[in-house]
């Protein structure tokens, strides 16, 4: 009986080691995807609007065209092509569970390649998501499958590369898997804040702390503060060996020897990245551009495998005694920066009180004007709002209803709420199929068509600004980057797209009657010459049809010679 317990004990010791072992990353499995040295223009969890980076941005040397190869053996499980987002892209299925993704391409190698456009023109549709058995495009480690580029939501030339849990989807930090990049260097501290927490971290808002550097770690003056409820934040950067400012892996807040709060980017799925807009000061990054990480949770910040320190990370301060603060920042090859400081209450402050509108996480709302109405999912916010929503006379000369002020831009909202607005006049049938809502962001705009419901057009939004119904008659339009019967002895036809009020949503181009792919860059359309339109084929007409959101077709006809 002794024997079998100990025979049982081993049994169940060696399947924790087994289970344990399921979050050891395989070692030098992945190769670099590219034929020169891996140098970082973005790592794993760098912060981006409303999103983590979910993979490495690869310089390639502000080139294109360089060769792109699988990190490791498997199979093309799925291509996209898409006008923002990844552009061109491939995902690689391996045996060992993971997939890789290769983005911002600008061709696919050859078989491949014929396959999507073959794809394309049985569809009469540039835009693909096409995915693979395994037997259709397999690929050993290190094969050429694409070359790199600047296509989809690229700001200049380089590759966004990831891995990802092929059963979860789940997007893993490549560095966790052995890739050999020197990184020599710390973290960067640059700022540091509190926040009075007694309400919300939305107001009053950050208090910003001077940081000093002091021998090799960092410091600051005994901090201040005037309520007896608080949190930090944290504004570093990782630079490593290459000069970008890098997103930090971990972060560690101690007060008096114990651990108050930590977080590290290992994996983030991308239905969970919108969680970002809980883990940082929204405020300062929309309004100010800067990348402030909350040493803390925020009630509706929801992301799995974040918070590795099981507790809140508020600070309940009861007396005006002085605390040991110890911030400590890592990056994945272990460099570490540390910040030492101190902080005591010294006094109850004013604190912040709720309104009639108040919004608050986990909690549904519907907040109301005379014309207008928004309503809020218990998802919505990370922290305590008081909303303030408001009208005010439309200034736009299309406009049809009034200007419907929903807070500010600088608050974040997580899902997709429901806004509904009525116009200030009747509204014919043929002017409701051509009514639009514009949304202003402040920095940028967004319309939307919307549907009715009663007297009132409905839009889903997820951020907050400003919204005015528009009435839209106008025809969207392209521009030829040609004289009209031109010869043309580029390599490229381009159309420059036009509209007054939203984007072209659909764009078809026939050549001589026949289907033509044209590509979407940003708001051009571009053809390739091939042998759809050889060289000395003579005369041609493109007729081109455009619709705009509104749902106004144009169709133009221009000529040119080959």
């Amino acid at each position: 009986m002794k024997n079998l317990c100990k025979i049982l004990f081993v049994i169940c010791f060696i399947n924790i080691i087994t289970i344990g072992a399921q979050t050891n990353y395989p070692q030098n499995y992945f190769r670099n995807p590219l034929n020169i040295p891996m140098q970082l223009a973005a790592n794993f969890g760098v912060v981006r609007a409303n999103h983590f980076h979910m993979g490495l941005d690869l310089r390639t040397n502000s080139q294109e065209n360089l060769s792109v190869v699988a990190a490791a053996d498997g199979y093309v499980s799925r291509i996209k092509v898409e006008r923002y987002g990844f552009g061109n892209a491939v995902y690689i299925t391996h045996p060992n569970g993971y997939t890789t993704v290769y983005a911002h391409l600008n061709k696919y190698f050859a078989q491949l390649d014929e396959y999507v456009k073959e794809r394309q023109y049985k569809d009469e549709k540039w835009e693909q998501d096409i995915t693979f058995s395994p037997g259709q495009f397999p690929v050993t480690k290190g094969q050429l499958i694409a070359l790199s580029g600047n296509t989809g939501g690229s700001a200049g030339p380089h590759l966004h590369f990831e891995i990802r849990d092929t059963k979860t989807e789940e997007c893993i930090n490549p560095l966790l898997f052995g890739f050999k990049i020197p990184d020599g260097i710390s973290p960067v501290i640059s700022g540091f804040y509190w926040y009075d927490r007694r309400f919300s971290t939305y107001e009053p808002g950050a208090n910003g702390i001077a940081v000093k550097k002091n021998g090799g770690n960092y410091t600051t003056d005994i901090i201040q503060v005037s309520s007896p409820e608080i949190s930090f934040a944290i504004k570093a950067v990782d630079k490593a060996n290459q000069g970008f400012n890098l997103g930090i892996y971990h972060a560690e807040l101690r007060m008096d020897d114990q651990i108050i709060y930590s977080f590290s980017i290992d994996q983030v799925s991308y239905d969970d990245t919108r969680y970002i807009n809980g883990c940082i000061d929204y405020t300062k990054f929309v309004k100010d551009k800067m990348s402030i990480q909350h040493l803390s949770e925020l009630r509706g910040m929801k992301l799995k495998n974040y918070n590795s320190s099981g507790k809140t990370g508020i600070i309940h301060l009861k007396d005006d005694s002085v605390h040991n603060i110890e911030i400590v920042l890592k990056d994945v090859t272990g460099n570490t920066s540390k910040l030492i400081t101190k902080v005591r209450y010294t006094g109850n402050s004013q604190q912040v009180i709720p309104s009639d509108k108040l919004v608050k996480p986990d909690e549904a709302k519907t907040v109301s004007t005379e014309n207008a109405d928004i309503s809020l999912s218990k998802n919505a916010v990370y922290d305590a709002v008081n909303f303030n929503m408001y009208e005010k006379p439309g200034a736009n000369a299309d406009a049809v209803s009034n200007s419907v002020i929903l807070h500010t831009p600088y608050i974040p909202v997580h899902d997709d709420y429901t806004l509904k607005i009525k116009p200030n006049r009747k509204l014919t049938n043929e002017e409701k199929e051509k009514a639009v809502v514009l949304f202003d962001y402040g920095n940028d705009t967004k319309v939307v068509k919307g549907k009715w419901g009663g007297d009132r057009l409905e839009a889903s939004f997820n951020r907050l600004g400003t919204a005015i119904l528009l009435l839209d008659q106008s025809l969207p339009s392209v521009s030829p980057g040609w004289k009209v019967g031109e010869l043309i002895k580029s390599s490229t036809l381009r159309l420059s797209g036009r509209t007054k009020i939203g984007d072209i949503i659909s764009f078809r181009a026939e050549l001589d009657g026949k289907w033509l792919r044209f590509a979407r860059v940003k708001d051009d359309f571009v053809y390739i010459f091939d042998e759809k339109c050889p060289k000395g084929s003579g005369s041609h007409t493109l007729k081109v049809t455009t619709t705009n959101t509104a749902g106004n077709t144009n169709t133009q006809t221009f000529t040119f010679q080959r």
